[in-house]
């Protein structure tokens, strides 16, 4: 564990520098450690594939004064029990309209459609992260047969509910917004609510399997 100056206002918690399992546990009960905290210098915690970073007030508190009293309660992550993560089915309608670069996904992997999708729906993945949009899952970890690089030029917007990969990703759009992923399928699952809580449907270490539907 490493923790780095990130801003003028926020310090890094470094975990790892690849996506893993082992390495997002321990982001994942850093991150919900430090919530439970409820320390009011510190104002957002933002948890990413390998690292956390802690947004904090400058007029409260400084990085080394932080640095230090995060150090110490960070020493034994071990017996920190996070909440146990919620699994989420997503049906899914594949290909055609719902996923126009199928096609593109199935001759980059030397597969058929139909084995893309069974490799996709076959994977019990985990939420690494939450952003980009409110409610946008990053999921994890994408089997590397099907593994796809983003398109050279991000589509203006794709319809809420787009299933997208790219590289050994998979995530949802929740709303019609920009995208730079392959679009392989929709899901009419709502995976953000401004006015119920929480907000987003999923969080950090949740799991999440693709159904596919017709």
């Amino acid at each position: 564990m490493t923790i780095q100056w990130y801003t003028e206002n926020a310090l890094r918690i470094l975990f790892g520098d690849r996506m893993d399992l082992e390495v997002h546990e321990k982001v994942r009960r850093a991150f919900f450690l430090l919530r439970s905290l409820s320390r009011p210098e510190i104002r957002d915690i933002i948890p990413a594939y390998c690292s956390c970073v802690v947004v904090y007030d400058r007029e409260s508190v400084d990085f080394d004064s932080l640095r230090a009293f995060l150090e110490a309660r960070l020493e034994d992550l071990h017996s920190v029990e996070p909440p146990p993560p919620r699994v989420h089915e997503i049906p899914t309608r594949y290909g055609g309209d719902h996923g126009p670069d199928l096609p593109f996904v199935a001759a980059h992997a030397r597969l058929s459609e139909h084995e893309v999708v069974a490799i996709h729906g076959a994977a019990l993945y985990t939420v690494f992260t939450v952003g980009f949009a409110p409610g946008f899952p990053y999921l994890g970890i994408l089997d590397e047969r099907i593994e796809a690089p983003r398109l050279e030029t991000p589509r203006t917007s794709v319809p809420a509910g787009s299933v997208g990969i790219a590289q050994r990703q998979t995530g949802i759009y929740p709303f019609a917004s920009p995208a730079g992923w392959q679009i392989i399928g929709r899901t009419e699952v709502k995976l953000f609510d401004p006015f119920g809580e929480p907000h987003s449907l999923m969080q950090i270490g949740d799991r999440v399997r693709f159904t596919a539907v017709t």
